[in-house]
């Protein structure tokens, strides 16, 4: 299934999504299958949760059914049994192997209010010729020192088609990027840090970011649709 977080569901975490997602499991009498042991859980896998406060409009995660139903009447339910901006965009039929499997890169688009698009497009030419940006950043091991420039594929300063929301009355610059999975992972946070690094950007009002995609990477740095293999799917059944 694709997912979206939307508006001020963006700060949901992702604990708090999951609790709310089988609450709507269980509100749409969705038929779920359980694991075995003493503690059961619902089958439910998550791919590569955006961060708490990011926007998204490509959120995965795969469920286990015990019998079989219709993706798209699936996908309605559970949609309406979610709040407004937790959305559910998609849902397909699991034809073999992992979804984290297909999950090789993201496309994160980060508005900067405040900053000049030319000041941006200094600090981007700056990033881009390095060849290790080392930024630090808290993990569950403890503070991390990690190069936020090599997962970095793409990165590109974009002009707006529309006024970005919140930022009329401020100049605005729009990043847009392509990062690649890693270990530990390289968020748009880090990318800013790295932009710091190299340039002494910083922000003066706090930047809004959203995932627009993720998936596999075509030899031309394209994305695609982690759901797009098994699009053929007529139903989704027990696994």
């Amino acid at each position: 299934m694709r997912y979206a977080k939307r508006g001020p569901l963006r700060f949901t975490s992702h604990r708090d999504f999951a609790r709310a997602f089988e609450r709507a499991l269980r509100r749409a009498g969705v038929p779920i299958a359980y694991s075995q042991g003493f503690t059961p859980h619902p089958k439910i896998s998550y791919a590569s949760a955006a961060p708490t406060g990011v926007a998204s409009e490509a959120e995965y995660l795969e469920i286990g059914l015990r019998e079989l139903v219709d993706p798209g009447e699936l996908r309605a339910v559970l949609d309406a049994a979610l709040s407004p901006g937790l959305d559910v965009l998609d849902a397909v039929v699991a034809d073999g192997g992992s979804l984290a499997d297909r999950i090789e890169a993201s496309h994160w688009r980060i508005e900067l209010p405040g900053v000049e698009p030319a000041v941006l497009e200094k600090a981007v030419a700056a990033f881009t010729a390095a060849e290790e940006i080392q930024v630090e950043r808290m993990t569950k091991q403890g503070r991390r020192n990690f190069d936020a420039r090599a997962a970095v594929i793409q990165i590109d300063v974009v002009t707006p088609s529309e006024t970005p929301s919140g930022a009329a009355a401020l100049p605005c610059a729009i990043l847009e990027l392509v990062v690649r999975q890693v270990t530990p992972s390289v968020r748009p946070d880090d990318v800013l840090s790295g932009l710091r690094v190299v340039a002494d950007l910083e922000p003066p009002v706090a930047p809004k970011v959203i995932r627009l995609a993720q998936g596999t990477l075509t030899a031309q740095g394209a994305i695609v649709d982690p759901l797009d293999a098994d699009r053929d799917g007529a139903a989704i059944g027990g696994h």
